[in-house]
């Protein structure tokens, strides 16, 4: 895999390998991933398993806003600026993710135009799920 702008670089093999600025995280069924209010400084890519996002409202009432699986992203309010996380993520089921450092997903999505283009799909495709 290319990291350094010589030969070929691998979106997969990035995705499913961990890095001096990514590693990969197992979680239990019901293990906190992060939590709402803590700093937001990673991106995560599921590799296996499932996650939960679910926000607490200032009154204490607690919604799910989306429930994910292998190949999908989340975290992401860190690249558009959010220093704290907007919600809370919760493995559904035994979870292998791959956590993302912000400033190397930064410098990925820059770098790579095949892995930019995967994000960017990805990112699309939840927004349309969503609204």
């Amino acid at each position: 895999m290319r990291t350094d702008g010589r030969g070929t670089f691998d979106a997969q093999t990035f995705l499913d390998s961990a890095g001096l600025s990514r590693k990969v995280a197992e979680f239990r069924r019901r293990e906190i991933i992060y939590t709402q209010g803590e700093p937001a400084k990673s991106v995560v890519y599921i590799q296996q398993g499932g996650v939960k996002l679910c926000v607490v409202s200032a009154t204490g009432k607690e919604a799910v806003v989306a429930m994910l699986g292998p190949g999908d992203f989340f975290g992401e309010g860190c690249l558009a600026g959010q220093p704290k996380r907007m919600g809370t993520a919760i493995a559904i089921t035994p979870t292998t993710a791959l956590v993302i450092d912000k400033n190397e997903m930064i410098r990925v999505l820059h770098a790579e135009r095949a892995f930019s283009d995967r994000f960017i799909s990805h990112m699309v495709s939840r927004n349309i799920r969503v609204s």
